[in-house]
């Protein structure tokens, strides 16, 4: 039970509520990431209140400095913060807070920092054209205080931490156009998952694509590039980051759409039987072949062939695929009869091809056939913006396969799926949800199934914060070490460390080291 009464609650304390519980809600629902949804609040709502201080305080032309540090600290203060400014230079602007306005539960949601840098940065870069924020402490990262930088500058800026923003709207139109494309290559998808369905006894679930990551948006931009083309592709990742899905788009994208797309693992047909399979044979061709056989090459003629693991391949089948994509035909095993063939290969593998190549495992003519356009998938660690949609998605999946009513996950099983590196990329947490959702009790995952002991993994936020603890540790002996050399005299420090004596005194002030101590 909470300590709250009705008699305290406030419209302030409400919409901070509001606003913190909708942000878990968003990391629930997968529909819109919470970093997405604070960006257009944050922007949205600094448009908003800049024309609100306009219109009381009567300016129409471009804010100067003075009057944008007012409205900040005002808009902040005025919804339950503690900001106050600590420096104003033409470069930049500090502004210091010591009480969130999200109150402390913002240590749950340490990206709702972004809300702060959102209306600061959006305001600054309407005004100056542009403004990179940094956050360089958080009371979100439980450093006890906010101290926020509004770097104005663009050349003194660019070796500084933080997010950029510029007055134009190249970026908000880039987001539309990903969005646009997205969409566009999930109904391709869906049409032919549609008519392949009509099938009862199929039960596939439609393909979803999970592009919330840059890394995956690039892939959406490639995948709208490489589709019209004939071009062979190469994908290349990790196990289980969704190289077919990325294939079947790919088809679904192309003028072949209406053919087969058809899709092989090399790895799992046996050395004896990987030519037969792939290429056909006739019958009496060997002990057990007593009628034709159609290849696979045969049986997407017109359409598109995914080789899965295709570094799997005998020599043999090498030599036989590098004809195929040289001459566009084949012969069966067994046969002697030249049979055309249109078929676009889209091949994949999860190991580096080309060490296979350096080692002779690997054929490197072929090699560089198939590997006419090269497409990276990003393992899932590198695509955190991914997680919330794609568990969301996985839960109702799992929930509607075992007839379960779980439609989500805990906040602090969030946490945990967060901070594991899942080394099976998204196969790994389907099976893992999989697990979670069959015993889980009620309609949420409280207890992540894992196949590790989560209880030691730290959270991000620690792991953020160790790693800050450790960088402050070395700039701290550094300072000192450099200060008892030169006995606390700051001018020969500055012209060691190769920056100005000001910036040296405000390393000083922030690890509050003083020279005088080291003057002997």
């Amino acid at each position: 039970m909470t300590d709250t009464s009705l008699s305290d609650l406030t419209p302030v304390f409400f919409l901070q509520t509001f606003i913190l519980e909708l942000m878990h809600a968003s990391e629930q629902s997968g529909q819109e990431q919470a970093q997405q949804l604070i960006e257009h609040i944050a922007r949205t709502a600094g448009c908003y209140f800049e024309e609100i201080y306009r219109a009381d305080s009567n300016k129409e032309n471009t804010l100067d400095r003075e009057s944008y540090i007012e409205l900040i600290l005002g808009l902040k203060n005025n919804i339950g913060g503690k900001f106050s400014l600590s420096s104003s230079t033409q470069d930049s602007i500090k502004v210091c807070n010591s009480r969130c306005p999200f109150g402390e539960k913002v240590v749950n949601f340490p990206s709702l920092c972004g809300m702060t840098s959102s209306v600061f940065g959006g305001i600054a870069a309407r005004n100056f054209g542009y403004a990179k924020v940094e956050i360089a402490k958080s009371i979100a990262n439980h450093d006890g205080c906010c101290e926020v930088y509004i770097h104005l500058n663009q050349e003194t800026a660019k070796h500084k931490a933080g997010v950029v923003y510029r007055d134009n709207l190249n970026e908000h139109k880039n987001q539309q156009d990903i969005a646009k494309l997205h969409s566009k290559i999930e109904q391709s998808m869906l049409k032919i998952w549609r008519k392949q369905s009509k099938n009862p006894t199929r039960k596939q679930k439609p393909p979803v694509i999970i592009a919330n990551s840059e890394g995956m948006k690039q892939v959406l931009q490639s995948i709208e590039v490489i589709a019209p083309t004939s071009a062979t592709l190469l994908i290349q990742g990790q196990t289980g980051v969704g190289k077919e899905l990325i294939a079947r788009a790919i088809h679904a994208m192309s003028h072949r759409c209406s053919k087969p797309f058809v899709a092989i693992n090399c790895g799992a047909i046996p050395e004896n039987l990987i030519e037969s399979v792939l290429f056909g044979h006739e019958k009496g061709a060997f002990t057990g072949a007593i009628e034709v056989h159609r290849g696979y090459f045969e049986r997407a003629d017109g359409g598109t062939l995914f080789l899965d693991e295709v570094d799997s391949l005998s020599a043999a089948a090498q030599t036989r695929l590098l004809r195929v994509l040289q001459e566009n035909e084949l012969e069966r095993v067994g046969g002697k009869q030249t049979i055309p063939v249109d078929t676009r290969i889209i091949s994949a593998t999860n190991t580096g091809l080309q060490d296979k190549v350096s080692q002779g495992l690997f054929r490197e003519d072929l090699y560089y056939r198939i590997n006419v356009v090269n497409l990276e998938i990003p393992p899932l660690r590198e695509r955190p913006e991914d997680i919330p949609a794609l568990v969301h998605h996985i839960v109702q999946q799992m929930s509607q396969k075992h007839n379960k009513p779980v439609t989500s996950v805990s906040r602090e099983v969030m946490q945990k799926i967060k901070a594991y590196h899942w080394p099976g990329n998204v196969r790994e947490l389907e099976n893992t949800l999989e697990r979670s959702v069959l015993f889980a009790h009620g309609e949420e995952i409280t207890d992540l199934k894992l196949d590790i002991d989560t209880s030691a993994l730290p959270l991000p936020l620690e792991l953020k914060k160790l790693k800050q603890q450790s960088i402050t540790e070395i700039e701290v002996r550094f300072l000192q070490d450099a200060l008892k050399y030169y006995r606390g005299d700051i001018k020969k420090m500055a012209d060691f460390l190769e920056i100005s004596t000001r910036a040296v005194y405000q390393q000083l002030k922030k690890y509050q080291l003083n020279a005088e101590d080291y003057r002997h």
